[in-house]
């Protein structure tokens, strides 16, 4: 039985991988189309190449992004979401609703907190 609350399951792996802010991004610009890496780069501001890189990479090990290339001078890779990675589309996209509609509360009570603990 897999137990996401002890430190030796393999599902903390995941839970790292979709927790990751870089991963929801990527999840997010692949939800409706197939795109290259320039497209990718562009869209995620923000996001180094290595980055990229290595988000996609992890993904793809992971099963959740497919990874095309086409035989072609220069190459051509194109990006998309597997059937899991399309699972996590509605799961990310309520956790991306939620911080937008809560960003303004959660600014608030940041500059709550900040002012009553910079006087200790």
């Amino acid at each position: 039985m897999w137990d996401t609350y002890n430190q030796s399951c393999p599902t903390r792996v995941v839970l790292n991988r979709i927790a990751d802010k870089w991963t929801v991004l990527v999840v997010g610009a692949l939800a409706l189309e197939t795109k290259r890496f320039g497209q990718l780069k562009r869209e995620l501001d923000g996001i180094s190449q290595k980055m990229l890189t290595q988000t996609l990479r992890a993904m793809e090990r992971d099963g959740m992004v497919n990874r095309k290339v086409y035989p072609e001078v220069p190459p051509k890779v194109e990006y998309s979401l597997t059937e899991l990675g399309c699972t996590l589309v509605s799961v990310l996209e309520d956790v991306r609703t939620w911080s937008e509609g809560n960003i303004e509360k959660i600014l608030q009570a940041q500059t709550k907190y900040d002012l009553v603990n910079s006087k200790v």
